[in-house]
């Protein structure tokens, strides 16, 4: 009996603690996010860019996270930085109107003009630029549940109009499970990367001293083939390609922990236009 109560007593106290640490964490992490827009709001772009980096580090790098570290950067003159960041964000948040305006104002700010290729699939697969991984996979995962709910149904109670809800649910079951399925190859696949520096001579080689081929500017976004001892391949949607150093770029997916984390409070920071 004494036993039980101590075990009890010791599960409630583990709780407590548990509880109470998170709760630590909640607050000081909602503190940090408030004093990174306090310095967004009063023009120290620099202070609110460490304050939205020590978030993202410390794991709580969510869609409105990065859309706002993207404004900072922008305010800061560090256009290539600001586009990264506002692809990051766009990752998990792809139908923001803010933050496609934004990219898009960013954008337009580039000198380097290279228009991205669509193949046939990201044609015809036109919608899931629209939707984040965890969207398709819920819905998917929803879809799943009706698909099976109707097939137990139709074991006890068969009719015409239940064949062909049935026709339906499957239609869009394999429909989303097909998005999901391309989503998720093309989220954990994705080699885009941007440059964040003014000016960068692309070379023949991963040495300084090899043959410059072509020039590019930050904001200009290019394909990363591989690293080695501090160098990169890249590669231009025309298929251009050489070595630039890997300090130069940034690459969208796996530069920076992207997680799906959102603010309890999120403070919007939209960019006019110039």
């Amino acid at each position: 009996m004494r036993r039980g109560i101590r075990v009890s007593i010791t599960i409630l106290v583990v709780l407590l603690y548990v509880t109470s640490n998170h709760g630590a964490r909640a607050d000081e992490w909602e503190e940090g996010f408030f004093k990174a827009n306090q310095a967004y709001k009063v023009g120290d772009f620099q202070e609110a860019i460490e304050g939205y980096l020590r978030l993202i580090r410390s794991g709580h790098g969510g869609g409105q996270i990065y859309y706002n570290l993207g404004n900072a950067y922008f305010r800061a003159g560090q256009l290539g930085r600001a586009i990264l960041e506002y692809e990051r964000a766009q990752i998990l948040m792809p139908r923001d109107p803010d933050l496609n305006f934004n990219l898009s104002h960013a954008r337009d700010q580039t000198r380097d003009a290279i228009e991205e290729s669509r193949g046939f699939i990201e044609t015809a697969f036109f919608w899931l630029k629209s939707f984040n991984l965890n969207e398709l996979f819920w819905s998917f995962a929803l879809l799943n549940l009706l698909l099976w709910a109707i097939l137990i149904i139709r074991l006890f109670h068969k009719s015409e109009w239940l064949y062909y809800i049935l026709l339906l649910i499957l239609s869009s079951w394999f429909v989303a499970g097909l998005s999901f399925g391309l989503k998720y190859y093309w989220t954990s696949s994705d080699d885009r990367a941007v440059i964040l520096q003014k000016e960068v001579d692309i070379l023949a080689g991963p040495e300084e001293k090899d043959t410059v081929l072509f020039r590019l500017h930050e904001g200009t976004v290019v394909y990363l083939e591989r690293s080695e001892d501090g160098w990169s391949l890249v590669r231009l949607p025309d298929r251009k390609r050489g070595w630039v150093k890997s300090r130069a770029v940034g690459l969208i997916s796996g530069g920076s922990p992207v997680t799906s984390t959102s603010p309890h409070s999120s403070h919007r920071q939209p960019l006019p236009v110039q």
